[in-house]
């Protein structure tokens, strides 16, 4: 029986935007990738909170955002996990929690860069394949990257939205309304977050 191939999309998604959600939709359907999951990083209790939203409020945005495609999925794997969350230990457990599975790991081109900073990411290379999208300036991609056999590059569209622009935006009465799912957008208002 073929695995399910499925993709991990990480982010705090503070919010969702629909940047993220261009680039799922646009991997779910121009990859071999049956579904997307949208994994929820939780806080860091070694960070300074800031502006970052609860973690459960964060993963409701998400099912409001995604809930009626079927190919998008959010998940919370990494609430139940040790922290910090490594991506290598989050792989692990979802490969012996869902061995039917196959996953892959999807990044911006800005996070390859950074890769071989990751915990054990030579693991990460030998053991998972990795979808990388395009991002307006990504830096210099090591040369062992460049060409690995576990890295697939899609010329996904580059959306340069950041949550942190929203989050300015709000916090500064802008109507951002086109940035988010309606549903997202909607529940942010009746919560008064980023005010």
């Amino acid at each position: 029986m073929k695995k399910s191939k499925i993709g991990l999309y990480f982010g705090t998604f503070n919010p969702i935007h629909i940047g993220h959600l261009a680039i799922a939709n646009y991997l779910v359907e121009h990859s071999d990738l049956d579904q997307i999951w949208m994994v929820v990083t939780p806080h860091n209790p070694h960070k300074k909170k800031n502006t970052l939203l609860d973690d459960r409020q964060r993963l409701h945005m998400v099912h409001l955002a995604v809930d009626d495609y079927d190919k998008i999925k959010p998940s919370d794997i990494e609430f139940n996990l040790p922290q910090p969350n490594y991506t290598v230990n989050t792989l692990a457990h979802l490969t012996e929690k869902y061995p039917d599975y196959d996953f892959t790991l999807i990044m911006g081109e800005d996070n390859l860069k950074s890769l071989p900073r990751w915990k054990n990411y030579q693991t990460l290379l030998d053991e998972y394949s990795i979808i990388v999208y395009p991002r307006i300036s990504p830096g210099d991609v090591p040369d062992e990257l460049k060409n690995h056999p576990s890295i697939t590059r899609i010329e996904a569209p580059i959306m340069e939205i950041s949550s942190t622009m929203i989050r300015d935006g709000i916090a500064a009465s802008k109507d951002l309304r086109y940035f988010m799912h309606d549903d997202v957008q909607r529940y942010i208002e009746e919560m008064n977050f980023y005010k």
